[in-house]
């Protein structure tokens, strides 16, 4: 099964956060994610994500701002995740701890155990 991450990609540590998190997953299991961020067009991120099986979303914050642009392309999430609801602190241009990695990575498996990820 093939999932397509949408990463908030802001210039905020929790929108940091979100891309190195993603990155992360795609080094763990080669193959079986997709990452991509919402900085991308509309219509560049419906080709991108179109081959996937899965759509995770990971916002940093709850601006939402990679929810807003894929429903600007006409997409939703089958898996939403915010950092900063997992008690992670939005703190400007803060550097990205590994533990906030962690455990953005451990939502997106946790929250598709029904779907093995």
């Amino acid at each position: 099964m093939t999932y397509a991450l949408v990463t908030c990609s802001g210039i905020s540590n929790t929108g940091k956060l979100t891309t190195q998190a993603g990155m992360l997953l795609m080094q763990r299991k080669p193959g079986m994610f997709l990452c991509m961020n919402c900085k991308q067009s509309a219509e560049s991120l419906r080709l991108d994500v179109g081959g996937a099986e899965r759509l995770i979303v990971l916002d940093g914050c709850t601006d939402c701002c990679a929810t807003k642009k894929l429903t600007k392309a006409g997409l939703s999430a089958d898996v939403h995740i915010i950092a900063t609801e997992l008690g992670i602190e939005k703190n400007g241009m803060a550097d990205v701890k590994y533990d906030e990695i962690e455990k953005v990575v451990r939502a997106v498996i946790d929250n598709g155990e029904n779907q093995n990820v």
